[in-house]
């Protein structure tokens, strides 16, 4: 009998993805959460290092020290940072777990521009590192900040809190500018201060396991592979879905819209990770090598392949114009929907639709890969296979293929190979998007972190027709209205169907069929 030659335990490990070359901050560390009173750090931040530390994955001993311009004591800080830890009435072990992570979290409060507060804030650290029994000092900074503070905070952290005797990393956040000029801008700020091996740039949808997913996916199944292309593929659809609008954070929304908030960074992330050609190995830098290629076959999106749109109100629902903090003649979309083309022999002339949108009807992230018609002649209006990754909520894989009706009669029905993953791994926590990150920054592995060339390339993407909506070159769109709490525009059917997109038959649901319906 013909084996592998390896131990079962082994088969399907990663070898590249295990190199020693990543270097993990195991012992003496410090954690410092930069924007410590704000709401992405107590909702995003401190859960994942609530969660990381329950599961073990923190450093030996570490400290966690928030700062921000906020002042508060310990109480108050530690009340904040877990308001959003979620711990069951009867976890007597979680509650504990609680107790002990507000034990080794501490807070300073200080400006984000001025040298004397972090000449404190660097102070404190020595004082938690005086009690280390080596040398080695490493010093994790997560900037949970408003962009307007990047700059001045990476410098003085370089200047005042960078620690000479060890590892230093610093955790950024998006938006990374608005624009191709202003994020070279901030790029090159930072560059002047912390390297790039030194900088890892969050976009949390690279830690959601479904996106993680997609390279195993495709890598590592020959059977879906090699329908991988151009002459299998009709269209693509990577689809962004939220069921409210900007509930009083209008101003906000209104400086960004919904392009640069969700389609320049998640949804061409994922783009990236679903065209890209195979890597060398799963390591850091061959896998981003591999995206910045691909995003350089893509040209600057055209206006004619955009479809705009913004929600008014509906159902009881507020439109975006009656948001007091929105300016009242205010022409930002709400919703965008728009067509990229890559030019390389994989796939020329396939469309990857790109769509989101606030104030829709549910809640969704997906990706939908639609194949193309089946030969003619034997059968009539067949539907199309499609292979869908829903990314969130309720984690799944299907694939849409036609069947034989049960029973007597012959005749061809869609129905779907279906991994859902609550049904089939039961007994598997799928961790936050932002443990994951965290703890791939804690190792030193930049994977699933965004590269500084991958900006660049995607801000060229985008750039042309960013200006065009923000009224640079001439005279802003204005965005068609959708009901609030609608699928979106009603012009959507008729953008998406020019790009050779068909329906299933209106008979098909997933998860369920009825077959007397047919």
């Amino acid at each position: 009998m013909a084996t592998t030659g390896r131990p079962r335990a082994m088969s399907g490990t990663i070898p590249s993805m295990e190199s020693s070359a990543h270097e993990a901050l195991k012992d003496n560390t410090i954690i410092v959460v930069l924007g410590a009173s704000g709401d992405l750090a107590k909702k995003k931040t401190y859960p994942a290092l609530f969660g990381l530390y329950r599961m073990g994955f923190l450093p030996r001993d570490v400290k966690i020290v928030g700062y921000a311009r906020t002042k508060m004591d310990d109480a108050e800080y530690h009340k904040r940072i877990t308001s959003y830890i979620k711990i069951a009435d009867d976890d007597a072990e979680g509650k504990a777990a609680v107790e002990a992570f507000k034990g080794f979290s501490f807070y300073v409060s200080g400006g984000y521009e001025d040298s004397p507060s972090f000449e404190n804030l660097n102070k404190f650290l020595e004082n938690i590192e005086s009690k280390y029994q080596s040398k080695e000092r490493n010093r994790l900074f997560y900037l949970a900040l408003p962009p307007s503070v990047f700059i001045p905070v990476a410098q003085h952290l370089k200047e005042q809190c960078y620690s000479k005797d060890g590892k230093n990393r610093i955790i950024v956040e998006k938006p990374f500018g608005k624009d191709l000029e202003s994020c070279r801008t901030l790029l090159g700020s930072l560059k002047q201060h912390w390297t790039e091996d030194e900088t890892f740039r969050i976009d949390h949808y690279l830690g959601k396991e479904m996106v993680k997913n997609i390279l195993v996916l495709r890598f590592a199944n020959i059977a879906l592979n090699a329908a991988w292309d151009k002459n299998s593929i009709s269209n693509v659809q990577i689809t962004f879905k939220e069921p409210f609008g900007t509930e009083g954070r209008g101003g906000y929304f209104d400086e960004f819209g919904i392009i640069r908030d969700i389609l320049q960074n998640h949804l061409l992330q994922v783009l990236s990770i679903l065209t890209m050609e195979r890597p060398v190995s799963f390591s850091a830098e061959d896998i981003r090598d591999e995206k910045v290629k691909v995003l350089r076959a893509i040209p600057p999106i055209e206006r004619n392949d955009t479809l705009l749109g913004q929600y008014v109100a509906a159902n009881g629902k507020p439109g975006y114009l009656d948001d007091d903090t929105v300016p009242h003649n205010s022409v930002c979309p709400t919703y965008a929907a728009t067509t990229l083309w890559i030019h390389n022999p994989r796939w020329e002339g396939v469309p990857f639709i790109l769509k989101a949108g606030k104030a829709l009807n549910e809640a969704k992230v997906e990706v939908r890969i639609q194949f193309k018609d089946v030969t003619q002649g034997i059968f009539k209006d067949i539907s199309r296979n499609e292979l869908v990754i829903r990314i969130q909520p309720s984690e799944a894989v299907y694939l849409k293929l036609n069947t034989k009706t049960p029973g007597l009669n012959t005749r061809a029905i869609p129905t779907e190979m279906d991994l859902t993953y609550k049904r089939r791994f039961t007994e598997v926590k799928i961790p936050e998007a932002y443990e994951a990150l965290i703890l791939d920054a804690l190792r030193g592995d930049h994977s699933n972190f965004v590269r500084d060339d991958e900006l660049d390339v995607a801000w060229k993407i985008f750039t042309p027709i960013l200006h065009w909506i923000d009224g640079k070159n001439g005279p802003a769109p204005k965005p068609v209205p959708y009901p609030y709490g609608s699928r979106g525009p009603k012009e959507l059917d008729s953008f998406i169907a020019k790009y050779g997109y068909k329906r299933t038959v209106p008979e098909y649901t997933w998860p369920l069929m009825n077959v007397a319906a047919l």
